[in-house]
């Protein structure tokens, strides 16, 4: 934990719309404000600092909201848990009196990230840089030259001045943060900040029935969607009753487990796939 968290804070930036972050952001359990960050960026704002130790770190449930863990720590593990089921990724800024840096989580694949010392020292490895910007497709060219030069030794850019480096890379790719929401500031400025938005979000734990129900949004907003619900799913659910039956029935005929088996399988499959889209769907 920073000597001097004071004037720590972080950001959760995710490349989609609040509108497919939000149920994602609620399998986090924490509170936190989602807003717009540009074309196709969404910004989560932690209402809470469970980087400190203390009574401003209890959750509306009245839980304690952290451990005071190194606050690149809990920024990085949520943005894992929110790229880990999500087609999009996520990036994690932080920063504390000591150092600034981020994470970025995308699916499955190992994090990467970047720290720089309070005087803008780079502490972190190049090799994570290409990296952060091939899993952002940012151009090998331009944006890597940007990059590169955020790697290199300049006595006049603070650590500040290289997180807004960072960020002037990503406004090419949309990503435009909202006024007051920019590294440096502390966490009670940033929250703040995020109120006074009229498009912000609250986003919060609402219990484990709610929470579930978010996964399969996430789940559902993946490839893999399609064929869960709606017309493909539906489709693909009477082919397996269809297939099923005859399979079923032809073991009962035979008197062949392993026909019986297949039949059996194929029809819980398909039943399965109906009662699942008729239940999405009445809750829609």
């Amino acid at each position: 934990m920073s000597s001097s968290p004071e004037p720590a804070g972080a950001l959760l930036l995710c490349r989609a719309e609040p509108a497919v972050v939000g149920p994602a952001a609620h399998l986090l359990r924490r509170r936190m404000l989602l807003a717009q960050a540009g074309r196709g960026w969404s910004v989560l704002v932690p209402e809470t600092k469970p980087w400190l130790d203390g009574a401003d770190t209890v959750d509306a449930a009245g839980a304690t909201d952290g451990t005071g863990e190194p606050i690149e720590r809990i920024l990085g593990g949520w943005a894992g848990a929110l790229a880990v089921g999500a087609p999009w990724p996520a990036l994690a800024l932080w920063w504390d009196a000591d150092r600034s840096g981020f994470t970025l989580a995308s699916g499955f694949r190992r994090p990467v990230g970047y720290v720089w010392l309070a005087n803008g020292t780079p502490a972190g490895e190049d090799e994570a840089m290409r990296t952060f910007a091939a899993r952002l497709g940012l151009d090998p060219v331009l944006d890597m030259q940007s990059l590169d030069a955020l790697t290199e030794p300049d006595s006049a850019s603070d650590a500040r001045a290289r997180m807004l480096g960072l960020l002037a890379v990503l406004s090419r790719t949309g990503l435009a943060l909202p006024a007051g929401l920019a590294p440096g500031e502390p966490a009670d400025r940033l929250r703040e900040a995020a109120r006074s938005r009229p498009d912000a979000e609250p986003v919060s734990w609402s219990g484990w029935r709610d929470a579930m129900h978010a996964e399969l949004d996430v789940v559902e907003g993946t490839g893999i969607g399609p064929w869960l619900r709606g017309p493909k799913a539906r489709c693909l659910a009477a082919a397996q009753l269809a297939a099923g039956l005859p399979l079923a029935l032809h073991g009962l005929r035979r008197r062949s487990g392993g026909w019986l088996t297949a039949g059996a399988v194929l029809l819980a499959h398909g039943a399965l796939g109906l009662a699942y889209d008729r239940m999405r769907s009445a809750r829609d």
